[in-house]
């Protein structure tokens, strides 16, 4: 029996799907679904609970596996509420399972806990230690998850916890910071710096966590990554994109992000805009060898994010389309407006002054 949380909507829809119709040997009796509300889903048991909730213990009786999605990743979340739920959410479900006795499960961090920097190897092995994440940003919250993962495991050995680590996502309906960096006029690079890109769609990230629960498939220390095999060079993405790029020194970009978000003008923190500057890409070689493979390459997904990509963004914030003319024509010309942002704030300024 396999439980999912979060199963409404987004990647948990997507694998209660993809469950109850698995079909040949690998096939679940019966499929739970977990949510607090109802979804029109065939071919499932629905169990209504809060995964914030102790109470949620009640509602894993006979599950065998528990597959947790019920995470908040928007960039529109206030930080410190987001990370309380993703955390308090995170050891709800480890509690329940350890005290319903169900034997496995499944969190969804991301490749973000690897670390994105301007020296890492193209591609990263897949046992590379996390870095040691620290600040609001999304790779915080990941940090604490994987940390209560390894707390779990020591603390209640007859629990078997596997954590998932998704490159970016990308899909219909995602709004991410991502998909908000593909919305700009132009992308963002880092002067003397090689950026390589990969990407998970969300119907391979279904994929991954139903084959994975299914077969049992464990990576050698619980971790298993997933994404586009190889990578995109940043002429590559250009190119499919039709886009081009702007080019500022690494100390520019990142200590005007610090500021913007200080001000709480952008959601993008210092920390997340290295991703979108520097590679971090990993070889998911766990999932290859257990014969796993996704069904969108890099360029396909690509593909899928610039199709579903919303209205004009400008370093992670929603923006409207004067503020985007405004900063397109100021883009070449002083440094400090090279990340766009800035730009529309001296030119609001000036004309709250005039």
């Amino acid at each position: 029996m396999v439980a999912v949380t979060g199963a409404a909507s987004g990647v948990g829809r997507l694998l209660v799907q993809r469950l109850a119709g698995a079909e040949g040997s690998a096939v679940p009796r019966e499929v739970i679904a977990i949510d607090d509300e109802f979804a029109d889903l065939r071919g499932v048991t629905w169990r209504i609970a809060d995964v914030c909730d102790p109470g949620l213990v009640s509602r894993l009786g006979g599950v065998d596996v528990l597959v947790h999605t019920a995470d908040d990743r928007s960039p529109d979340t206030r930080p410190a509420r987001r990370r309380a739920h993703n955390i308090r959410a995170a050891q709800t479900v480890l509690t329940a399972a350890a005290a319903a006795g169900v034997p496995r499960v499944f969190l969804i961090t991301s490749t973000m806990v690897y670390g994105a920097a301007p020296d890492n190897p193209v591609p990263l092995p897949e046992n590379t230690p996390r870095v040691s994440g620290s600040g609001d940003g999304l790779m915080g919250d990941f940090a604490e998850i994987e940390a209560l993962a390894e707390r779990a495991r020591r603390a209640h050995p007859g629990l078997t916890v596997t954590v998932v680590r998704p490159a970016p996502l990308v899909g219909p309906g995602l709004d991410t910071l991502l998909s908000r960096h593909f919305s700009a006029p132009r992308l963002l690079t880092v002067k003397g710096r090689e950026q390589h890109w990969q990407f998970c769609h969300v119907e391979d990230l279904a994929g991954a966590l139903a084959f994975c629960a299914l077969r049992g498939v464990d990576g050698p220390e619980g971790v298993i990554a997933v994404g586009g095999e190889g990578s995109l060079t940043q002429g590559e993405v250009e190119e499919i994109a039709g886009m081009k790029h702007f080019e500022v020194p690494a100390n520019l970009a990142f200590g005007t992000i610090r500021r913007l978000h200080q001000a709480k003008i952008t959601p993008a923190a210092e920390g997340e805009l290295k991703f979108l500057v520097h590679p971090c890409v990993v070889d998911c070689s766990v999932l290859r060898e257990a014969g796993w493979k996704p069904a969108y390459d890099n360029g396909a997904a690509l593909s899928g994010l610039l199709e579903s990509r919303g209205g004009p963004a400008l370093v992670g914030r929603s923006i409207g389309r004067k503020e985007v003319a405004v900063t397109a024509a100021g883009a070449a010309g002083a440094t400090a407006a090279a990340i766009g942002a800035a730009v529309t704030i001296r030119h609001l300024r000036k004309r709250k002054g005039g």
